[in-house]
């Protein structure tokens, strides 16, 4: 797929790709631990954790791969079902449906996209020091 702009792929522009990626799991993330504690009154309505999808973008012209965010898409993560005939939102047989989201599993996504993005983010400083470096040294 070529690059938005026609012009090649550079490392800048991969690295912004993947840095914007590991925000969208981080977002995604987020969203589904400040739901994890919500119940509605059917399994229908209930909150489905969020998980996005990516695609590799190949640049031919470069042979820098990149990714994209194809889009973020609610799970198929089942609702759980609780007996609390108390709750003003629960149904008929007095059951609340819960949001199925796994906390630990959230904050690991979390966690590993943070490492993610500060890895992008030193290799970005390096190439950045490296392109400043071969500037000097073609200048002396």
């Amino acid at each position: 797929m070529p690059h938005a702009n026609s012009l090649p792929m550079t490392l800048f522009d991969a690295a912004s790709r993947a840095m914007s990626a590991q925000l969208v799991r981080m977002n995604a993330a987020t969203s589904n631990l400040a739901n994890a504690g919500t119940v509605a009154g059917s399994a229908q309505t209930a909150y489905r954790p969020l998980r996005p999808v990516f695609a590799t973008v190949l640049d031919a012209a470069t042979g820098l791969a990149s990714v994209k965010v194809q889009g973020v898409y609610q799970s198929g993560a089942a609702p759980v079902r609780t007996h609390d005939p108390d709750n003003p939102l629960a149904d008929a047989n007095g059951d609340v449906w819960g949001s199925g989201v796994d906390e630990n599993a959230e904050m690991i996504e979390i966690t590993d996209a943070s490492r993610q993005y500060q890895n992008v983010v030193e290799a970005m400083q390096t190439a950045k020091q490296l392109t400043l470096d071969t500037m000097r040294m073609k200048t002396s």
